[in-house]
């Protein structure tokens, strides 16, 4: 009888894989800050320290009121913070990176709670948005924040380095104001600017509670009235002062 040759043994048996191993989890704070509670929180956290930057910013600036001496005087002293213990403007630049730190980790924060936020609604293209219970601020603060972003830019290169059109000397802030406000376009893109970051002050003051788990009800008022009053505040101080230089009032 032929025998009838048998198959190679590779051939017969199945190759045997591992078992997938369990994925190793990441640190608390990797998993944490992927979250979307950890955007809100850095956008909260870093939105306290811009808004307490932009209304001491305005006092500072409003000294415009106290005479060429006063603000100068201001500006230098500036300079001068944390003399003998840090160099000559080491504070300043300190707290500049860390403004520059906290501008950029809101965006960051910002730009991924939105992608978050799209990819939580795929459906976003065919259901239209409820708008009745967002306001206006709230709808807007995208753009709101581009418009901030750009004036922020550009109000470096006016009045910091120089290089926003306007005749500029190292020192002299008083006199460098009054050259660019006395131009009617650029006071109109610095009122404009401002209302912007009126609308945006008002929705980040609010929301920041909330965004920090300070969001009782009883509270809803007191936050509303914060809201306003820190951003009506802002907004009014820093228009004025292009506005009354354009004007004449100050000159």
């Amino acid at each position: 009888m032929t025998k009838v040759s048998e198959a190679p043994k590779a051939r017969l048996e199945r190759p045997v894989h591992p078992a997938p191993k369990e994925g190793r989890r990441r640190p608390f704070i990797v998993e944490f800050y992927g979250s979307a509670v950890a955007k809100k929180w850095l956008m909260a956290v870093t939105g306290i320290m811009l808004m307490g930057f932009v209304f001491a910013h305005m006092v500072g600036n409003l000294k415009l009121y106290f005479g060429e001496k006063s603000l100068n005087q201001y500006a230098e002293w500036l300079k001068e913070i944390g003399e003998p213990i840090l160099p000559r403007t080491g504070l300043l630049w300190i707290l500049r990176f860390a403004l520059l730190g906290a501008v950029v980790i809101h965006i960051v924060s910002a730009a991924q709670l939105t992608r978050m936020n799209r990819r939580a609604r795929p459906d976003r293209y065919k259901a239209p948005r409820d708008y009745a219970a967002a306001t206006f601020a709230s709808r807007t603060m995208r753009w709101t924040g581009v418009i901030v972003a750009l004036f922020v830019i550009y109000h470096l290169m006016d009045l910091t380095w120089g290089v926003g059109g306007a005749e500029w000397t190292s020192g002299e802030v008083y006199q460098n104001i009054i050259n660019s406000f006395e131009r009617w376009p650029i006071a109109i893109v610095y009122i404009v600017a401002n209302l912007a970051l009126g609308v945006h002050l008002y929705h980040g003051g609010w929301s920041m509670f909330q965004s920090l788990g300070w969001n009782n009800g009883k509270f809803n008022d007191w936050r509303r009235m914060f809201a306003i009053g820190f951003a009506t505040i802002v907004v009014v101080g820093n228009v004025s002062m292009p506005l009354m230089v354009v004007t004449g009032v100050v000159n």
